[in-house]
């Protein structure tokens, strides 16, 4: 009978959640690397040189790929012949001090994002605690373990339906995606679960997604079962709506489908389709009572040596002194270098300043003329300004886009993905413009931030709102001031660029 040790189940948890906050999978680096070679949207392709430079970036300086470090999901394996060795805690228990372990670490502090009181007070755990955790107790003797933290920008993008038994899997995924938007951050993996109950599809989603990239070599040896055949047909007709790398249009929008499926009601057809962002964290380990797991760190060899350049059209502003005239000329796809300072906020700090305006009172800081970023940072070490900043889902602001607008005098907003119908029209009647940083590039965007303070809310913690000073911080404008978005017309252009080509190769 093996025997494992609480701490060492502790610490293997701790170890593989700041493994995962820096080394992206191999296989995910290899299939970003060869979709970044094929892709030929310039839009596209430079966030993908953004994402794979940001990777290198983090495997290098042990700082997290994304400013989201996710909320943890444990997937747990117990053989039936292991025991305790003078446990105190439930397994749980020593998940979540892992977890604690994790995040708290000084070296590497990673984001505490996790709210207890979810339809209440939503008040931050401080460590990211509790994870999410799966068991399965099984024939053996050790203890298999796989840790993923699954930003929120994605896991907000999963979808579940309850199908006829007649209907298509395929055309119920083809029209559903569009509609996730590009918060999801692709290009990443769909993990779909078919079968069982609704809650069985969902954990059947999640867990495939701990499956490695192998989609080409599924595609060389041809399909062997019927689960096989989706997974190709989707991940060819996915990639052909052209939604492309964050949502700009370009020839990769998948690097992989994913499918388990499990027996089902005769009168029901339960899918869940999640998808996985370009922030893919997840590792397995196993426990044989010889100690702590070890992960071995990926080779630098294995990230690809991309030089990233914003190209001799980039135009370079000062936000100290931009003008409504200067905004009014910039064009929809353009790339921006931001110069100076602007201000963050995101969901909470939103909501607090709407509850100030409808009560008639002043902000703590003035809007007018300014431009706010939609970012939670992680906490800095060592001598860092701020620690990883990437963008967050824009459309979870558009809600409040026309008061502030309105009401403040706000000039301009940076995010992460789309806006919807109400915030473009917000945008296109108040002549303000919204420009987009590349989700999954956190820690290179970070270096582009030279002075940052807290200026007001700072009980909320990453969704206080800052002051941040940028050098060449590069965003792309992504709805103009007379409301024309890129992520309606990227996406359609690259859409019919594949439809010819493929028109083409039938002929």
């Amino acid at each position: 009978m093996t025997v494992i040790k609480q701490d060492d189940l502790i610490q293997s948890v701790a170890d593989a959640l700041q493994f995962i906050s820096y080394y992206h999978p191999v296989d995910f680096i290899q299939a970003m690397h060869e979709a970044y070679l094929r892709e030929e949207s310039p839009a596209a392709r430079d966030s993908i040189a953004q994402i794979l430079i940001n990777s290198r970036m983090c495997a290098t300086g042990h700082r997290p790929i994304c400013q989201d470090t996710g909320i943890v999901t444990v997937f747990v394996r117990v053989g039936m012949d292991v025991r305790w060795d003078g446990a105190t805690l439930s397994v749980d228990d020593m998940i979540n001090e892992g977890v604690r372990r994790a995040y708290n670490l000084p070296e590497n502090v990673l984001r505490a994002s996790i709210l207890a009181d979810p339809a209440g007070a939503r008040k931050n755990t401080k460590d990211n605690t509790p994870a999410v955790i799966h068991y399965s107790i099984v024939p053996g003797d050790k203890v298999e373990v796989d840790v993923a933290a699954k930003g929120g920008g994605s896991e907000n993008k999963s979808k579940m339906a309850m199908l006829n038994p007649s209907d298509s899997i395929v055309d119920w995924v083809l029209k559903t995606v569009p509609t996730m938007g590009a918060g999801w951050c692709p290009p990443g993996m769909l993990g779909i679960g078919i079968g069982g109950t609704a809650e069985k599809a969902a954990v059947m989603a999640k867990e495939v997604l701990m499956e490695s990239i192998d989609i080409h070599e599924l595609k060389a040896r041809g399909p062997q079962n019927r689960l096989e055949e989706i997974r190709l047909e989707l991940f060819e007709k996915v990639n052909q709506l052209g939604i492309g790398a964050q949502g700009l249009g370009g020839l990769t929008t998948v690097l992989d489908v994913k499918i388990m499926d499990y027996p089902t009601h005769a009168a029901s057809l339960p899918v869940c389709m999640i998808p996985n962002c370009a922030a893919t964290r997840h590792a397995h380990f196993v426990l044989d009572g010889s100690g702590p797991a070890e992960l071995e760190a990926p080779s630098l060899d294995a990230y690809p040596e991309i030089v990233w350049e914003a190209g001799p059209s980039a135009r370079r502003v000062n936000l100290d002194d931009i003008t409504p005239e200067e905004v009014a000329s910039w064009k929809p796809g353009e790339t921006i270098l931001l110069n100076g300072k602007m201000l963050t906020g995101r969901d909470a700090a939103h909501k607090r300043m709407v509850e100030m305006l409808n009560r008639g009172e002043a902000l703590p800081v003035d809007l007018k003329g300014r431009f706010i970023y939609y970012v939670g940072p992680v906490d800095p070490v060592g001598d860092e300004v701020v620690g990883p900043a990437g963008p967050t889902t824009a459309t979870r602001m558009d809600k409040f886009t026309r008061q502030i607008l309105e009401q403040t005098g706000l000039l301009g907003m940076i995010g992460k993905s789309e806006r919807g119908p109400t915030a473009i029209e917000a945008i296109k009647d108040n002549k303000a413009v919204y420009l987009m940083a590349v989700g999954g590039a956190a820690y290179l965007v970070a270096q582009a931030i030279r002075k940052s303070k807290v200026l007001a809310f700072a009980e909320l913690g990453m969704e206080a709102i800052y002051e941040f000073e940028v050098k060449d911080m590069p965003v792309t404008v992504a709805v103009d001031s007379n409301g024309e978005s890129v992520h309606i017309t990227g996406p359609a252009l690259w859409q019919s660029k594949i439809a010819q080509s493929l028109a083409v190769e039938v002929k």
